[in-house]
């Protein structure tokens, strides 16, 4: 199993140079790929781009772009554009984001989210196979039908004969349409131990396109607080898990709360939701049970992880991206470190 640096968003707990600090210390490691994200700050593009300048050997990832924010075309051109950048080490991670994103800061409509997905893949695999660009589908038309607009190729050559795509998925659905579409699956809030809950998913949309699940990458991201004191590691995960569980949508539409009621913690899930919407993030981060932190976090000390990686691995996983959740750039570097050694 590979290793990968999810470094997070940009400028969000630390600044881009102690970012671009653990990019670089997880590159000397030997780890893998390392992954910027995106929200509603900081554009992973243009964190990417300055990586590139000082990341000279680990894959560079978008973790993820969100699809309402580009085009279908304008995403082909900036993957293509990293893929020079990076001289062939750019991994283009894609995700549909939520309706409180894409619709109260995008402005572009939630309805039918899998088939936009659907045709927006399509439509970036055809532009970075540098084919003349025509599409007919229900929400993209290119050319655009009754305009002096032609159809087009991409001007510049990726370096790789196919960049990876890999698409975020919790839902059944989305999981079900990464298997069948994408070179990679980016789950979050992953429990190696429930993998059986994405299985059917994962096994219906390989089938689709006829292919095995040992040709998916399964890519969960996963934060890590290694610490003798297991309380005191746990305590780093609540504010994270309190948000995404209690925060992340709506009461009528909260994925990340849907994964954890899946997984049997629905009563806690639903405790926390409440608590966080009424305003109390304290208690609603006291609220997540420890049994659920551990499954979805990576925390104690280094003998605990190194057990807790082992399930990882047993569950398919084939590079776990990691974040370390930490006070201090000197901790955040201490676990790059641990996690390289117990990884080994």
């Amino acid at each position: 199993m590979k290793l990968g640096l999810f470094a997070g968003y940009w400028g969000m707990g630390l600044s881009g140079e102690e970012q671009l600090e653990m990019a670089q210390e997880a590159d000397k490691l030997g780890y893998d790929s390392i992954w910027a994200a995106e929200a509603y700050g900081s554009d992973a593009a243009t964190v990417l781009a300055w990586m590139a300048a000082h990341v000279e050997r680990a894959k560079l990832a978008s973790g993820i772009f969100q699809m309402p924010a580009r085009t279908p075309a304008m995403t082909a051109m900036t993957a293509a554009t990293l893929d020079n950048m990076t001289n062939g080490r750019f991994i283009l991670g894609l995700g549909i984001s939520g309706p409180q994103v894409v619709e109260g800061w995008h402005g572009q409509p939630f309805d039918k989210p899998l088939a936009r997905a659907r045709e927006y893949v399509e439509i970036v695999r055809k532009a970075l196979a540098r084919e003349t660009l025509t599409y007919d589908g229900e929400f993209y038309k290119l050319p655009r039908p009754g305009g002096p607009g032609k159809p087009l190729k991409l001007i510049i050559k990726p370096v790789q004969e196919k960049i990876p795509i890999y698409l975020a998925a919790i839902g059944p659905k989305n999981t079900a349409l990464a298997a069948e579409i994408a070179d990679g699956w980016l789950p979050t809030l992953f429990a190696p131990e429930h993998v059986d809950v994405f299985r059917p998913s994962l096994e219906e949309g390989a089938a689709r396109s006829g292919r095995s699940l040992d040709d998916l990458e399964i890519t969960p991201q996963v934060s890590v607080g290694i610490y003798d004191d297991v309380a005191h590691a746990r305590n780093f995960m609540r504010p994270y898990l309190a948000l995404y569980i209690g925060g992340m949508g709506s009461r009528e539409r909260n994925f990340y709360n849907q994964l954890v009621t899946r997984y049997g913690y629905g009563d806690a899930a639903k405790e926390v939701q409440e608590l966080y919407l009424s305003g109390r993030q304290a208690e609603a981060m006291a609220a997540i049970p420890d049994e659920l932190i551990d499954k979805v976090a990576l925390t104690g000390s280094k003998e605990a992880v190194a057990e807790r990686i082992d399930a990882y691995r047993d569950a398919g996983v084939k590079t776990l991206l990691v974040t370390p959740a930490a006070a201090s750039q000197q901790d955040r570097l201490r676990m790059i470190r641990d996690l390289a050694e117990i990884a080994a």
